[in-house]
């Protein structure tokens, strides 16, 4: 099937999207999710141990990594020792001191009335060892209280773990330590506001069901070298270029370049390739479809 896919500043839609040439898509399907119970993916994370792999989590499931292919194929399954999924919603994979870590990000708050939200820290396992043990786990707590969120990224150089609220308006950064000295429940930084991103306006939050939440952010991820983040919405994906060693948050209110994900909505889960040109993204239904994209086909936004 052609895919239509739109490029535009706005996300709102595009009257050209069926005139682009078969072909020239930034967007290719590159399998489905086979495993049946993955049918709530909500978290999406490159190997560092392997560059053909990735890892996946469910939401609403057990404490469970799932890898997979570039194709979206099965290749194990991972349990995690003594963790609880409560609402996991986003992971991230680094590495510090040739060591490759997971962060499983067991954030999700809809109502917001959790005043404590966990972050599992693992070494990535081998697929075929069954379980796995946490390495360390971070309990945070919002400076404002019960805050929902869905996206998270490992600042390595600054030792710390960056959280992008989710139904705030703009959305709100936040940062956690990677490896706090205290066992003891930690309150996370709040950065700043990220408006770089759309802004709904009152009438699509009066008219949210119909106009699909486009604006809320689902995952983040930063490149191996620190060079760039990625923040997935709802609708589309934003590319974020960095200055140097520029803190995150001046990063992060740059202007950045955009993706609108076309007929793949409801994304919830991306992660850099090992080509930082290139990103995968997947969205909650079972079967879904693991996206390859291709980074240069965003524009500015």
């Amino acid at each position: 099937m052609r895919l239509l896919i739109c490029v535009s500043i706005l996300l709102t839609g595009c009257a050209d999207a069926d005139k682009l040439p078969q072909g020239g898509s930034p967007i290719e399907v590159t399998g489905y999710l086979q495993y049946e119970s993955l049918d709530e993916a909500s978290g999406l994370a490159r190997s560092y141990k392997n560059a053909d792999q990735l890892w996946v989590i469910n939401d609403d499931d057990g404490p469970i990594l799932y890898a997979i292919n570039t194709i979206g194929a099965k290749l194990g399954k991972v349990n995690l020792v003594k963790a609880s999924n409560r609402d996991w919603e986003d992971l991230a994979s680094f590495s510090l001191e040739g060591q490759a870590y997971l962060v499983i990000a067991d954030i999700g708050d809809n109502l917001r009335r959790r005043k404590i939200v966990t972050l599992y820290v693992v070494e990535e396992p081998d697929i075929d060892q069954g379980k796995t043990d946490v390495a360390w786990r971070i309990d945070f707590s919002y400076p404002e209280g019960p805050t929902d969120a869905e996206a998270i990224a490992v600042d390595v150089a600054g030792r710390r773990i960056l959280v992008l609220s989710k139904r705030n308006i703009p959305a709100v950064l936040y940062a956690v330590p990677l490896m706090p000295d205290t066992n003891d429940t930690v309150i996370a930084t709040r950065l700043g506001e990220i408006d770089s991103l759309p802004q709904p306006s009152q009438r699509d939050t009066r008219n949210a069901a119909d106009s699909g939440w486009y604006w809320q952010p689902t995952a983040m991820d930063i490149s191996a070298d620190g060079g760039s983040a990625l923040i997935l919405t709802y609708r589309g994906i934003y590319h974020y270029s960095r200055n140097n060693d520029e803190p995150w948050i001046d990063t992060l209110r740059n202007r950045p370049l955009g993706l609108n994900l076309g007929k793949y909505r409801n994304a919830e889960a991306i992660a850099f390739a090992p080509n930082d040109n290139l990103a995968f993204v997947t969205i909650e239904k079972m079967h879904a479809p693991l996206l390859r994209i291709d980074l240069s086909g965003a524009v500015n936004q």
